[in-house]
């Protein structure tokens, strides 16, 4: 069995980051990269109202192989990742779904997403920390990767968007 780089996608720019690094490390590891993008039907999972509607779980899988395409693309273009690359599209929660694909691998590689601020704080209950997920259960070691800095500052820009905040030219020069 060939040995395998599993990271997981999302589209964020977080994950992209990520792609790029787990492509990296698969090919210092001459391995597979495995490109995985968990999806779920809206609404919640097996409880839910949809669970049985074939037709509604098929257009939710076909909608998560285009986001993962549309990742790989973004990530890599033409260009590819210069390793073998299976992509991977699965059911369930990222945590859990990742965690399960990665067993056998050498690595899980994921965004590891913004962290601190105000907002990060109080909605942190609500939504689990995938990172914090996979680095407690996952049966390999677990390679976290930090936003870029320009997603900061891209966060920043939207924030003042959003605020209606006025932006001032001169913040624009160093």
């Amino acid at each position: 069995m060939a040995q395998r780089v599993v990271v997981g996608v999302s589209g964020s720019a977080g994950s992209l980051t990520a792609l790029h690094r787990a492509a990296a490390e698969a090919r210092a590891r001459d391995a597979e990269l495995w490109a995985v993008l968990a999806w779920q039907l809206p609404g919640g999972g097996f409880g839910g109202r949809a669970w049985g509607d074939p037709e509604l779980v098929a257009q939710c899988r076909a909608a998560a192989v285009e986001r993962l395409r549309e990742a790989l693309d973004a990530a890599f273009g033409a260009a590819r990742a210069g390793v073998v690359l299976v992509g991977r599209t699965v059911r369930g929660t990222p945590g859990a779904c990742l965690v399960d694909s990665a067993r056998g691998g050498e690595l899980l590689v994921l965004g590891a997403g913004a962290r601190g601020g105000p907002l990060g704080a109080a909605f942190g209950v609500l939504r689990p920390s995938v990172a914090r997920y996979c680095v407690a259960h996952a049966p390999c070691p677990v390679l976290a990767v930090p936003p870029s800095p320009l997603q900061g500052a891209l966060e920043s820009v939207r924030r003042r968007n959003a605020w209606h905040v006025p932006l001032d030219a001169r913040e624009l020069t160093d």
